[in-house]
């Protein structure tokens, strides 16, 4: 199989277990991002991948090939990190270009690869410049151009776009997806930012603790999350979440409820949040607090009161957290009267 399979990887520091048993895929030209809190195993994966720590068990497959034992310098790992790493006093084409002449490949070889790389990320004007001329977004080509000059078999990037500000983050989200795309390279991306994975992102990898707790689409995982961790996780603002009700977790997302006039959920407007054009309403009701979106363009009142569909009712374990099936629809009656008492 072509790109990268993470069979059964562990990986174990001080006796704690910081990745247990990833099973993930990722195939030529898919870009998967890795997503979940501080902590939670993103950058051992890449470190892992790369062979920079050790697997305590399991297998890094690339192409096909176990590179479990491969030395990190024989890997062909194309790696980018938030810091960008690029030398002050060089140029942009000899920061490019410095890791060709340290391997001893000919000036006309790394001339050639140079000129096409500069032209991919369209840096062939700034060739002469260096690193303190260029801008956030001109730094970050730099990092990647010299990661795509290894002509890498995998492509591995850390918070890459953590230093830069949330509007040039926001329009360079395309021009990287193209970037990372055209290669053809098997990607795998850490970020915090849950815009940037889904904007990035052909597919997300929900981690938590060391352990994978979901691997599918942004829309997928929106709609049908695997678990309440990964409910809660994704998505702001952030899921409705009920009082555990005969053994279930109940959740609604804030853009589901909807206010009616009779019945319902009795509930007041404690703040209002501005969000682009919605507000979001924290609503102070019965089950404790709850949140709604709410158009900008208008005030909302001081109370009201607010149901949902029961089709987009979700239900978890209220212990384990599993999810279960959509209850059936007279439990939204049931629910909503259990919160009013």
């Amino acid at each position: 199989m072509k790109g990268l399979h993470l069979d059964g990887v562990c990986r174990q520091a001080g006796g704690r277990p910081l990745l247990e048993n990833l099973e993930l895929r990722v195939a030529e030209g898919e870009c998967v991002a890795l997503l979940g809190p501080s902590g939670c195993g993103k950058t051992t994966t890449l470190r892992v991948v790369a062979g920079l720590d050790p697997l305590s068990a399991g297998r890094v497959l690339l192409d096909g090939e176990d590179i479990s034992g491969v030395d990190p310098a024989l890997r062909r790992v194309g790696m980018v990190f938030q810091s960008y790493a690029l030398y002050p006093h060089l140029s942009v084409a000899d920061n490019l270009t410095l890791g060709l002449k340290i391997r001893g490949v000919p000036a006309a070889e790394r001339e050639e690869r140079l000129s096409r790389v500069l032209s991919l990320l369209r840096l062939q004007d700034l060739r002469p410049r260096r690193p303190a001329q260029l801008s956030g977004g001109q730094r970050q080509r730099v990092a990647l151009g010299r990661a795509l000059l290894r002509q890498p078999r995998i492509m591995l990037l850390d918070e890459p776009m953590s230093n830069l500000d949330a509007q040039l983050r926001e329009e360079l989200r395309p021009e990287l997806r193209a970037l990372l795309s055209g290669a053809g390279h098997p990607v795998l991306y850490v970020t915090h930012d849950q815009q940037e994975a889904m904007g990035l992102a052909d597919r997300i990898a929900v981690l938590d603790q060391g352990r994978l707790q979901q691997v599918g689409d942004p829309r997928e995982l929106h709609h049908n999350p695997a678990n309440r961790f990964v409910a809660s996780f994704l998505g702001r603002p952030a899921i409705n979440l009920f009082p555990p009700l005969e053994g279930r977790q109940l959740a609604v997302r804030p853009e589901h409820l909807r206010v009616v006039s009779g019945g319902g959920l009795p509930a007041r407007v404690v703040r209002a949040e501005w969000n682009g054009p919605q507000q979001v309403l924290w609503l102070d009701t019965a089950a404790g607090l709850l949140r709604l979106l709410w158009p900008a363009s208008s005030a909302p009142p001081d109370t009201l009161r607010v149901d949902w569909d029961p089709e987009h009712t979700l239900a978890f374990e209220a212990s384990g957290g599993d999810r279960l099936p959509r209850p059936d629809p007279a439990w939204n009656g049931d629910l909503i009267r259990f919160l009013q008492h």
